[in-house]
């Protein structure tokens, strides 16, 4: 047997891999060793034995609330990602399994690679309506990209769509996949028609170096991009920076930031409650975009999220507060969980790329239904 880790997004110390019964493993910390929760590796040449891969730092992650009722994915393909038996004593993560070919991948959540965020920039550029623009080349050589989407004008609403500032949050590309797949169908008339009113800006991969290098919550120098809002560096914090500078041009009318929760287990939004600008006005908007997702798409709840910030001290370093002070809008983190949905379960898979990519489609419905109250 041998556990391997070296590819795009990889992430595990292997301490002993001797015993296929008891295989000895630890998650590697971001760099910055502030945050550490990721992991994803391949096994070779254990088909047919019965494994236990015991990852002995699970209590010492940033969230080890997390693998409470957590069950991690495998994959044969690393496209069908299925849920295998796992336990959590409070300390050791256990994954039993007997892999049914001579390699199989092991992840937190279903990865998303920079090759398939790569694809997934080309395919959208194959549409008139798309043009790419690179924002800056991050620390690791990688490019920050931002598609703009529909033909820009004085009187069109300006959404900006940002996901995976925190590049362990996977299911954020997935939900772009279903987003950016729907708005551009020329078939769909809901978006055909969102497009003669809006132009959107979309950010699919905030955090590329942090994504490649297998990181949960930090870029190449260790920030947490969603803690770099107020005040970015454009040495420490070029993603974010860069991001900044672009809305601050275009005007922001509606901002959704795409994230994964790693303890709760449902769909939920968190708005920007708690910011000097709040207004009877903005919570219109935020009720109705909730509103109408849990229409669109049941596997979306609002009865469980993230407490209210108390009015006047929501934090400005976060995105969705600091858009929404800055520019008077409508800003949203729309969050999706690591486990499975309580109220929609699906045990075989859990969340799932196919309900992430769902939910991204049924986004549409939510932003046409509230385009009159931008």
């Amino acid at each position: 047997m041998h556990i391997n880790q070296r590819f795009d997004g990889g992430n595990i110390i292997c301490l002993d891999a001797s015993d296929p019964g008891a295989v000895e493993l630890q998650i590697r910390s971001d760099v910055g060793d502030e945050h550490k929760q990721w992991f994803y590796f391949q096994v070779l040449d254990a088909r047919d034995q019965p494994c236990r891969f015991d990852i002995t730092n699970a209590g010492q992650v940033s969230f080890p609330r997390a693998f409470h009722d957590y069950q991690a994915v495998a994959s044969y393909d690393r496209e069908f990602w299925f849920r295998v038996p796992t336990r959590y004593d409070g300390q050791t993560l256990t994954i039993e399994h007997s892999p049914e070919t001579d390699s199989i991948y092991y992840a937190y959540f279903a990865p998303y690679s920079f090759e398939r965020h790569q694809q997934l920039i080309a395919a959208t550029l194959a549409s008139p309506l798309v043009q790419a623009d690179t924002l800056c080349i991050t620390p690791d050589g990688h490019p920050l990209t931002q598609l703009t989407i529909g033909e820009p004008a004085s009187d069109k609403k300006v959404c900006w769509i940002i996901g995976r500032q925190h590049p362990g949050e996977t299911m954020a590309e997935w939900w772009m996949e279903g987003f950016l797949e729907r708005l551009l169908d020329e078939q769909d008339s809901l978006s055909r028609q969102l497009l003669e009113h809006c132009v959107f800006h979309v950010v699919p991969n905030m955090n590329p170096d942090g994504s490649v290098r297998g990181h949960l919550r930090c870029n190449a120098h260790g920030r947490n991009l969603n803690r770099e809002w107020l005040e970015p560096s454009e040495k420490f914090s070029p993603e974010v920076y860069f991001v900044r500078e672009a809305m601050a041009k275009t005007g922001v009318d509606f901002c959704l930031d795409v994230h994964g929760d790693e303890e709760l287990p449902y769909n939920f939004i968190a708005g920007a409650e708690g910011i000097p600008a709040w207004n009877k006005h903005m919570a219109l908007q935020l009720s109705t975009f909730k509103s109408v997702l849990q229409t669109a798409c049941p596997d979306f709840q609002t009865d469980v999220g993230y407490p209210m910030a108390e009015p006047g001290k929501a934090n400005l370093t976060l995105c969705t507060a600091y858009v929404a002070e800055h520019h008077n809008c409508l800003a949203m983190t729309l969050e999706m969980p690591f486990k499975d949905t309580t109220a929609t379960p699906m045990p075989s898979t859990g969340w799932s790329p196919d309900r992430c990519q769902r939910l991204g489609a049924a986004n549409i419905d939510a932003i046409w239904q509230v385009l009159p109250l931008l």
